[in-house]
């Protein structure tokens, strides 16, 4: 049994192992893979596990071995499915591994913008506070978290693990999901997209990527948000329209945006949000824990395993 990972660097930059799976058959591990090294790297393989490196149709027709493509990832749009469908290959993924480090994370980005931490810090090694003629020293507006709307579109596994949190920090929170009320917790009201958007001191987006979601936030419904408010997008790049956002946040529409995720990856140099003064960009770090990337490699071995076994789990198609 040959398996290849076509880029593994990202999940395991060589602080983990992948001896469970060695230890199930010949193991290839590329950190990376450019789209046309992907055919002769997986020419062989019978199992194929990839995170970003596109397996379309093209690619698996060409893979006359092929049986079992794992996704090290929640998302699985990097696979072709239907061309899996017919060629009888089944495909997995990795659900909510990183649930509690992406929520863990959303409020990272808020307390950024709240109460500014890593400025003063830098502040700080800059003298500013040893000089100040006061016992403190303050020079942005900061931010009591208790008591301000939290709105949050898409309740799954990561918009639910933040509500909690938002709950636990004296936030109300209102969400924007098609669960009906008597399927929420108590602490969470359901309401409106556009009420969501005119109510919330915070809006942090968790929907999926789809084509009614895409552009969701855009110069109309940014321009239904407070001026004061913060968008906060760890889901997918495209949920926003980038240069509509820059524009709220250069004419002052919008007080924050906090994203670790953009509509290219790398971003190109010209991407507007990289030079406003009020965006804070993460590079796509949130899942990006240790203990949240043992747990990836984790699932994904037992995806594996299962599926040498004749019992797949996880299975996406």
């Amino acid at each position: 049994m040959k398996i290849v990972i076509l880029d593994g660097y990202a999940a395991n930059p060589g602080d983990l192992s992948w001896g469970e799976l060695a230890r199930m058959g010949e193991l290839t591990v590329y950190d990376r893979t450019r789209s046309d090294d992907t055919v002769e790297r997986a020419h062989d393989a019978d199992i194929v596990l990839t995170n970003k490196v596109c397996l379309s149709a093209r690619v698996m027709n060409q893979l006359p071995n092929l049986k079992y493509i794992g996704v090290l990832a929640t998302g699985y749009n990097v696979v072709d499915t239907e061309t899996a469908k017919e060629r009888g290959i089944i495909v997995t993924n990795v659900p909510a591994y990183s649930t509690m480090s992406v929520a863990q994370s959303v409020f990272a980005h808020l307390l950024t913008v709240t109460n500014r931490t890593e400025h003063y810090a830098v502040q700080n090694r800059a003298g500013r506070w040893s000089a100040s003629s006061d016992f403190c020293y303050q020079d942005t507006p900061l931010t009591e978290l208790a008591g301000k709307n939290f709105g949050i579109v898409g309740l799954g596994n990561i918009g639910s693990r933040v509500a909690v949190i938002a709950q636990a920090f004296g936030m109300n929170v209102v969400a924007f999901t098609s669960k009906s009320q008597s399927e929420l917790p108590p602490y969470v009201r359901k309401t409106s997209f556009s009420e969501l958007l005119k109510l919330s001191d915070v809006v942090s987006l968790h929907c999926p990527l789809t084509a009614d979601t895409h552009h969701l936030m855009n110069r109309d419904t940014l321009s239904s948000m407070k001026a004061s408010a913060i968008l906060i997008n760890t889901g997918r790049g495209p949920l926003v329209n980038e240069y509509d956002v820059a524009a709220a946040l250069n004419g002052h529409q919008l007080r924050a945006y906090c994203a670790d995720v953009l509509s290219v990856e790398p971003p190109q140099a010209d991407n507007p949000l990289l030079q406003c003064e009020n965006a804070y960009i993460t590079p796509h770090i949130a899942w990006a824990t240790k203990e949240a990337r043992i747990r990836l490699i984790d699932i994904a071995v037992s995806n594996v395993r299962a599926f040498i076994d004749g019992k797949p789990q996880n299975v996406v198609r």
